[in-house]
């Protein structure tokens, strides 16, 4: 959550989750005015033209005054509520809320500052990445199989607080280069540490996803002088359990009707699998070249019905603070594979693979950790 303070009040504003997001429209009210507000509480559901999410809140105090409502389309960088302590007189959050409504109603709202993309040249391909917030630590964020930087839009804000976070696109995803070699992990990995060369970053918090998590490994235990801290999100490499049916029907598919049975394997609720989220990745598998990253990915990933890649041996012999996030229902890599990383995993209730999209909370508090 955004949170401006105007003195003791503190402006809860629609965020801006990814790239294109222009507006949000506010599903529910999960508190209420006169609730009091923690750090990280959730404050209201919130559907994007991409997915729905829950915003969490970034102040403490009382929530003195709702300003947006249930189903209003409410631009980025608008007020949709106000903060404030209990001895914060009425009649100044009053005023406050009128002048937030006026602003809301003219259309006159000040969007919040986005992402800044960029590219990068490693090893002859172009990658594609977008970078947010300011401060002396960096953290970048990688993405898994058929992902693209666009899926960390809950989870990079928060960590902007205090942090320079960059979300990457690994070669064959997203706007970069779409040749990924052998497809191997070390291609990736070596993609990642060229990111950070390119960029002039020392060392990183790095945070990887599903397959992003096997790579930030490689990357780590290849340079381990590079590597701060390690977050692994539902991570590849760990454990012998994987779901073949969704990666090879997610590769496969060659439609929106195909691709969406499959989707719902992602998320503890499958109504998270939307319709524009299959639109999204159909645009994305009908490029040039997806097919065969996909194809040479996937070969990475497999071997025979059985996982394809061991990243045990990479993090084992690493001397870096490591925090291991998993959803307990997640059905494309179940937690059981958690096993084998011992009592550093963090298992979130009510949420899938996706878990830094379903519970973006337990993602930011498990990197924070790592940063120490």
């Amino acid at each position: 959550m955004e949170a401006l303070s105007m003195g003791e009040i503190s402006k809860v504003v629609m965020p801006k989750w990814g790239l294109s997001m222009a507006s949000g429209k506010i599903t529910e009210w999960i508190v209420a005015e006169g609730d009091v507000i923690g750090d990280g509480d959730d404050l209201a559901e919130i559907d994007t033209d991409k997915i729905a999410g829950v915003l969490e809140a970034g102040d403490e105090g009382v929530l003195r005054k709702v300003v947006a409502e249930v189903g209003e389309d409410v631009p980025v960088g608008g007020t949709i509520a106000l903060i404030a302590p209990a001895s914060v007189p009425d009649e100044e959050i009053e005023a406050a809320a009128r002048l937030a409504r006026e602003e809301l109603d003219s259309g006159a709202v000040e969007e919040a500052a986005g992402p800044e993309t960029g590219t990068v040249e490693v090893d002859g391909r172009t990658l594609s990445y977008a970078s947010l917030g300011e401060g002396a630590d960096q953290v970048v964020l990688v993405h898994g199989y058929g992902g693209d930087k666009n899926s960390w839009l809950f989870v990079q804000e928060p960590l902007s607080e205090n942090a320079v976070v960059h979300a990457l696109d690994l070669p064959g995803h997203g706007e970069s280069t779409k040749d990924v070699g052998d497809g191997s992990v070390d291609v990736l990995a070596a993609a990642v540490l060229g990111f950070l060369r390119e960029k002039g970053i020392e060392r990183a918090h790095l945070v990887g996803h599903s397959l992003g998590g096997a790579v930030v490994t490689a990357a780590a235990a290849k340079e381990p002088g590079r590597v701060a801290s390690l977050t692994l999100v539902a991570p590849a490499g760990y454990g012998t359990e994987i779901n073949t049916g969704y990666l090879r029907g997610f590769a496969a598919a060659k439609s929106r009707r195909e691709l969406k049975p499959h989707l719902g394997d992602l998320f503890a609720d499958p109504a998270q699998a939307t319709r524009q989220l299959a639109d999204d990745l159909m645009k994305y598998k009908r490029l040039d070249g997806v097919d065969e990253a996909l194809t040479a990915l996937l070969g990475t990933l497999l071997d025979g019905d059985s996982p394809g890649i061991d990243a045990l041996p990479w993090l084992s012999g690493l001397d870096t603070r490591v925090e291991v996030v998993w959803g307990v229902r997640d059905a494309v890599l179940p937690v059981a594979n958690a096993a084998v990383l011992g009592d550093r995993v963090r298992r979130v209730e009510d949420a899938g693979h996706m878990v830094h999209l379903e519970k973006p909370g337990a993602v930011v508090d498990a990197v924070n950790a790592a940063k120490g």
